[in-house]
């Protein structure tokens, strides 16, 4: 049995899986709000205790007048012997130990493996374990945006995914097989295009130091972009005030940019696309990964329909006389939030393989 986790900032999923070689289910599965735990131990701690056995029908409806044998006491199932885990932490990973970026933890693989009696644990960085998931994908768990016209020869392919925050991977060919990297490009200067965004980085850096691509892409970027917008155009609409203020922020003005409700949220969902594309064609050139862009995150899938209106592509292809070339690249959105999970599996099966 191995065990696999994805630790977000917002949530963490944890799972067990009978894996030697080939995908398969997990045996258990449950997610878990980051920040409800201290560390990740006391997270484990939660998700490790075996679930009792479920009491047969016939015991449960039976009166305490209608035997005179006395209910024997349920116990606990025995307890799973774990022969390796990975995790994919949102942090950078170094001698297999983080700190995670968006969560006051530290994370070591080696502690881990002591404290539940595990052989090997080893630490991915979230993209690198979501780059190590996208390989193992079926055709269905992704949307194509973009056909394109890759080589016949396989070259690199570039990952970047917005949620909590912004993170950024790139798989290179080795001859055999895609190798997944780790990288921290999230937090690379933002580069402003145009004179908004100009402006944009003007009024972010009023509140932050450094300004980094996260900063603006990511689900606080969503709502930072808005608050951009309504502190220079004022045009919030009142209701949505309340709404923003009352619920989740990006989710509320995601939702009104979508319906149309709100030109105010139309603009951001516009400008988060556009600097989404920019970013994501930047990270391409980087890497000439020519194979392929793969948008991952949770943030992709819920703006789904505003990805696929041409605001995303547009700014992707804007690379001077380099848009013919970006025309051509595969990009597609990954619809499994599981993938992180999936690519820390794989790679657990492979530490626990003789």
């Amino acid at each position: 049995m191995i065990l696999a986790g994805d630790i977000g900032g917002t949530k963490t999923h944890l799972a067990l899986f009978d894996w030697s070689h080939e995908r398969t289910e997990p045996t258990r599965l449950e997610t878990f709000q980051s920040s409800d735990y201290t560390s990740l131990e006391e997270m484990l701690e939660e998700f490790l205790v075996p679930p009792k056995p479920p009491v047969p029908l016939d015991t449960m409806n039976q009166s305490s007048t209608e035997t005179e044998t006395p209910p024997q006491t349920v116990h606990d199932a025995s307890p799973v012997t774990i022969d390796a885990a990975c995790f994919g932490v949102a942090g950078p990973v170094i001698d297999n130990h983080s700190h995670t970026t968006n969560l006051p933890w530290v994370v070591d693989g080696s502690a881990l493996a002591k404290r539940f009696n595990v052989q090997t644990v080893k630490l991915l960085n979230d993209l690198e374990s979501t780059a190590h998931g996208i390989l193992l994908l079926r055709p269905d768990e992704l949307h194509t945006l973009n056909a394109g016209a890759p080589p016949q020869q396989k070259q690199a392919i570039a990952l970047i995914a917005a949620g909590t925050g912004l993170g950024e991977s790139i798989l290179f060919w080795d001859g055999t097989r895609y190798r997944p990297m780790p990288s921290e490009g999230g937090h690379c200067d933002f580069a402003p295009n145009n004179d908004t965004e100009v402006e944009l980085l003007r009024h972010v850096r009023s509140h932050y130091l450094h300004v980094s691509y996260e900063r603006v892409l990511s689900g606080p970027g969503l709502h930072a972009i808005y608050e951009f917008l309504r502190d220079t155009k004022k045009n919030e609409p009142t209701w949505l005030a309340e709404k923003i203020a009352a619920g989740n922020a990006p989710a509320e003005i995601a939702e009104a940019g979508l319906k149309g409700q709100a030109e105010i949220a139309k603009q951001a969902l516009d400008l988060f696309a556009s600097i989404y594309g920019a970013e994501a064609g930047n990270l391409v050139l980087k890497a000439m990964a020519i194979n392929g862009l793969y948008l991952g995150g949770g943030i992709a899938p819920k703006l789904l329909a505003k990805l696929k209106d041409g605001t995303f592509m547009k700014a992707f292809t804007n690379k001077g006389r380099y848009k013919r070339l970006m025309s051509n690249i595969p990009v597609h959105v990954v619809l499994n939030e599981y993938t992180a999970l999936l690519g820390a599996a794989g790679t657990a099966a492979q530490l626990a393989r003789p």
